[in-house]
């Protein structure tokens, strides 16, 4: 690493700092995926990498829906609806992918999820509006996601820097996931993630 002048003039604090990481095992990974095929022809877990895909004209996860194609990761039994909560992941998006959610807070007082992040042309916006950043294709990546119920909002930091910051949609059944959902519209015929490191913290 060379020399960073900024690094005597700020000190960047760790997003995690102040947080508690909350251990996780298998239990708390539930996986989604469209209802009529095998979990292996849509997901794979080896060296740590948890690899996600679905297509456009997949199922949904559940032959009563009405929802767009995901394969997703839920994680489960640490639903919450008050405090202070965080998500941390690595991921990645191979270019091609697009219009599809790759990580979100399903849950809120008012509508069906607090925060959707999702990849168009490379591009992580805010549903399909706010843009947050930009170039991510092909290349890991760290997202840390901090859901303050108690303070209404939701912080998104990608590498360590803070990127976005929202008003959240009220307390509500709150859980995080990540992986590939379609969105409403525009979306790529493939749709891939992959993470790695998913951790969940609390304060």
């Amino acid at each position: 690493m060379g020399h960073n002048p900024k690094s005597n003039l700020f000190c960047y604090a760790d997003p995690t700092d102040g947080f508690t990481e909350v251990p996780l095992t298998d239990a708390n990974f539930e996986l989604q995926k469209p209802y009529n095929v095998p979990l292996e022809e849509r997901y794979s877990f080896m060296n740590g990498v948890r690899k996600l895909w679905v297509y456009a004209d997949d199922k949904p996860h559940d032959p009563s829906s009405n929802t767009q194609p995901r394969t997703e990761i839920r994680i489960k039994g640490l639903d919450y609806s008050s405090g202070i909560w965080q998500f941390e992941g690595h991921g990645f998006v191979p270019n091609g992918t697009s219009g599809a959610t790759i990580a979100q807070i399903h849950g809120a007082a008012h509508g069906n999820t607090t925060l959707i992040l999702r990849i168009y042309d490379g591009d992580m916006r805010y549903y399909s509006r706010n843009l947050i950043t930009t170039g991510l294709y092909d290349r890991w990546f760290r997202l840390n996601i901090i859901h303050n119920v108690d303070g209404g909002k939701v912080t998104v930091f990608l590498d360590g820097n803070q990127v976005f910051q929202a008003a959240d949609k009220g307390p509500g059944d709150l859980h995080f996931k990540c992986g590939v959902y379609g969105a409403p519209a525009n979306i790529s015929y493939y749709m891939e993630s992959r993470w790695r490191d998913i951790k969940i913290y609390k304060k």
